[in-house]
């Protein structure tokens, strides 16, 4: 499948993998993909964010996944179910780093290393990419671009694709951008 990956979306797929690595995480996950995708400044993808303001509020969107990485990875909407239940998740985190310091439930293994050469795909990014497969072959396109990516990010549940639509991007707002229905479309 990474043949038919466009250089932006390979450029998106590795530093997806950089900010895993940085991150100290096990694995490469969705969030991964969605910084990545904010951190590039070409692209389809990129213009679809810019078009969409998201450009100019990167960092409310980096902060965001970072508070839901505290959260051990739940999103908004877990939390605010799990609260219907009675279970207050900002008080367990809370606890949690009292005892053990802050970041604890976030999963960043800062002390130790990747223990193969190969950075290993998480559930949640592996389902990114074969969405933004999915969607580049309903499309009728004969590659993967960045912008499939961000489709698929758009769509799958969970934190990345709740902060965008937090943000104003969602999966009809992208495709309004990229492929009409709107002033702006990306060549």
């Amino acid at each position: 499948m990474f043949e038919r990956f466009t250089k932006d979306a390979r450029a998106v797929v590795m530093g997806a993998v950089e900010h895993a690595e940085g991150a100290g995480t096990g694995s490469v996950d969705a969030e991964h993909l969605l910084l990545a995708l904010l951190d590039r400044e070409a692209g389809r993808a990129s213009f679809a964010l810019a078009a969409l303001g998201l450009a100019e509020r990167g960092d409310a969107v980096r902060e965001a996944l970072g508070e839901a990485r505290r959260r051990a990875g739940l999103s908004q909407a877990d939390a605010e179910a799990l609260a219907g239940l009675g279970i207050d998740v900002s008080e367990i985190v809370a606890r949690v780093e009292e005892v053990h310091g802050v970041g604890a439930m976030s999963g960043d293994r800062k002390d130790k290393g990747w223990w193969s050469g190969r950075r290993s795909f998480g559930r949640g990014a592996k389902e990114i990419l074969e969405k933004a497969l999915r969607i580049a072959v309903a499309r009728r396109d004969r590659h993967i671009g960045d912008e499939h990516i961000l489709l698929a990010l758009t769509v799958r549940p969970g934190v990345p694709g709740e902060v965008l639509a937090d943000h104003g991007v969602t999966y009809e707002s992208v495709v309004r951008v990229l492929y009409g229905g709107g002033e702006a479309k990306a060549g």
